[in-house]
């Protein structure tokens, strides 16, 4: 049995580092802004500004929660948990995309109450917050946009980021046409169509990061031709015991049984599809065990 391992860790330590260093100043923006944001929404009496401001705590717990899940993650394995920690920042991610879920919830419920019996509100306040907060937010999403792809747990934190600049656009769009017409009618809608906005965009995180949970194939690998690819090697008779799943946001890996072909080399073989899988598939982490005849496990149907 060999087991490729192409992954650096130094090199996600690195990247791991990083992160944690741009979410730490995204951290400190949101949450200095929030305290401002409530008290203007307060003091204003708007619903679309306390609604910006309830979806910007969710976006400093949601900061926090990442950051955390960074440390966590970049324990190494131990004997309870040989895996590691990594995914904590998958938790983290999911834990963000429920949250926000209830938020848009919540505020679709307040908008609805607030367009029925609309509310005076402080429009001038309310416009210099917004502007205010959508600054902070602009700058909070060009210090995480460079880990976006690289985590899911950055990316998740970065999404809410985006939402919460729109929700401030929006809050600085209404302020705007509540001084000019008085239509106090426009601060919930306002409200409701922020929580609209984020919910499409919330489910696709919570979407990705089940599917990791789940340990899903990769997308974009079709496990039908994984096992073409290595029936194609020379030296490989048969396979079974196919498994390839995504472990984290940038890690795949594969486990496989191939049966040899008669005068087939062990050693090549395994090299062969190893490289193969790295090569065609990405599939850096890899774990190949070659059998003269299919082992026991091998009448149970696992593709």
């Amino acid at each position: 049995m060999t087991s490729h391992d192409h992954s650096s860790g130094h090199a996600h330590d690195h990247t791991a580092g990083a992160n944690a260093r741009q979410l730490s100043i995204a951290l400190a923006l949101t949450g200095t802004f929030l305290i401002v944001e409530v008290i203007g929404g307060l003091v204003s009496n708007s619903l679309a500004l306390l609604s910006d401001a309830a979806h910007m705590f969710t976006d400093a717990a949601a900061l926090a929660i990442a950051l955390l899940a960074i440390k966590i993650g970049q324990r190494p394995a131990d004997e309870k948990r040989t895996f590691g920690y990594r995914r904590f920042e998958i938790l983290a991610a999911a834990f963000n995309a429920v949250l926000l879920f209830v938020v848009a919830g919540y505020v679709l419920y307040e908008g609805i109450k607030r367009i029925l019996d609309p509310e005076p509100v402080g429009s001038i306040g309310m416009l210099i917050v917004a502007a205010a907060g959508l600054v902070i937010n602009l700058i909070s999403m060009r210090i995480l946009s460079s880990g976006k792809d690289r985590s899911l747990n950055v990316k998740g934190a970065y999404l809410e980021v985006w939402a919460d600049m729109l929700g401030s656009l929006g809050v600085l769009v209404a302020a705007v046409v509540i001084t000019v017409t008085d239509w106090r009618w426009v601060d919930p809608i306002v409200a409701i169509a922020i929580g609209l906005w984020v919910l499409p965009r919330t489910w696709i995180l919570l979407r990705d990061t089940t599917h990791i949970l789940l340990e899903g194939a990769p997308r974009g690998v079709a496990l039908s031709d994984v096992r073409a690819a290595i029936l194609a090697t020379p030296g490989v008779a048969s396979l079974h015991d196919l498994h390839v799943w995504v472990s984290g946001a940038d890690q795949a890996s594969c486990t496989v049984h191939v049966v040899l072909a008669e005068g087939a080399d062990a050693d090549a073989v395994r090299q062969a599809v190893g490289d193969m899988l790295e090569e065609r598939f990405d599939l850096h982490h890899t774990t190949v065990q070659t059998e003269l005849e299919p082992c026991g496990d091998a009448g149970g149907l696992h593709v």
